[in-house]
């Protein structure tokens, strides 16, 4: 495989932290690496996008560097259908060489990843034809995994992290379901999710109504307080669990997307059983929204990077 250099800068810090702009930048160029080996090797061509999944870059400093220490690393890989993937002998091609391009992109940080599974099917995706999971283990411990999901619709980044806003709200309702009440899980569960709860408020933010974000905003400031200051008792941990089911967050961020989705004929709720060609697709509605503030936050870490660099 020709190319492989990591970046266009370092994705670790000093102090052990990763800048999600290299680390965004990482993901973009490898699936253009991966195409480039697939049709050298196999002779056909897979148009791929990916970047950055999970949102950490909306919590980082200026400079795209992340506040805390990551230690589960996570990318969307956008793929094509109607592709010469429709063959599983291709598509284990495909995982072969991907596990082999992160194998070596992360190498020079100090990882050795090991593919240890995938296939295995996304929650909540399109069941005629299902997204997929792929796990990597870092033997060295530097990070506990590198975890990529598989898509099928080669969009943008920007729009299928959006579309994938949907399936998450999904997943994410049987947490925070009134009808159901608080559910009983370890705190570290909880406060996995209770992070993805930040993730998900601070992603569809500027497509929320002034009077969701005025009712969220003190909430997911707390939240994120306590993050930076470092959650680890599980008794706080459950009672700003407790919080986030009380104040309804989840029925605000379903919502949000409800809208914009029903006037396209597509239900929320339903996302399973949504057509596939409408896989990663979003209304024009949330793309207007959603897309300039994510795309307007990577130009300033790049502006800053190069402020940095040039000093």
């Amino acid at each position: 495989m020709k190319d492989l250099s990591p970046s266009s800068g370092p994705v670790f810090t000093e102090d052990d932290r990763i800048n999600l702009y290299y680390l965004n930048e990482l993901y973009a160029h490898l699936a253009q690496q991966v195409s480039g080996a697939l049709q050298e090797a196999y002779g056909f061509h897979l148009p791929l996008t990916s970047g950055i999944w999970g949102g950490t870059y909306l919590i980082a400093d200026p400079a795209g560097n992340s506040r805390r220490r990551i230690w589960r690393l996570y990318c969307i890989v956008n793929l094509p259908q109607n592709s010469p993937l429709d063959r599983h002998e291709n598509l284990e091609r495909l995982i072969a060489v991907y596990s082999s391009a992160f194998h070596q992109a992360f190498k020079p940080y100090d990882l050795d990843l090991e593919l240890k599974m995938w296939g295995g099917r996304l929650p909540y995706s399109c069941r005629q034809k299902p997204s997929f999971t792929f796990h990597m283990a870092d033997n060295r411990e530097r990070v506990r995994w590198l975890r990529a999901f598989f898509v099928w619709n080669p969009v943008p980044w920007e729009e299928s992290l959006i579309y994938d806003l949907v399936r998450i709200v999904k997943e994410y309702k049987q947490y925070f379901d009134i009808h159901q009440g608080p559910v009983d899980r370890e705190a570290q569960e909880i406060k996995y999710i209770l992070q993805d709860i930040i993730i998900i408020y601070k992603s569809l933010e500027h497509a929320c109504s002034d009077d969701f974000r005025e009712h969220a905003e003190p909430i997911i400031q707390d939240l994120m307080e306590h993050f930076l200051a470092g959650l680890h008792d599980p008794a706080e941990i459950q009672a700003l669990y407790r919080k986030v089911f009380n104040n309804y967050l989840i029925y605000g961020y379903e919502e949000t997307l409800e809208g914009p989705y029903r006037r396209a004929g597509l239900n929320i709720h339903c996302i399973d059983e949504w057509p596939v060609e409408k896989i990663n697709w979003v209304p024009q509605e949330l793309k207007n929204r959603l897309i300039p503030p994510i795309r307007n936050l990577f130009a300033r870490f790049k502006a800053n990077l190069d402020k940095a660099s040039s000093v």
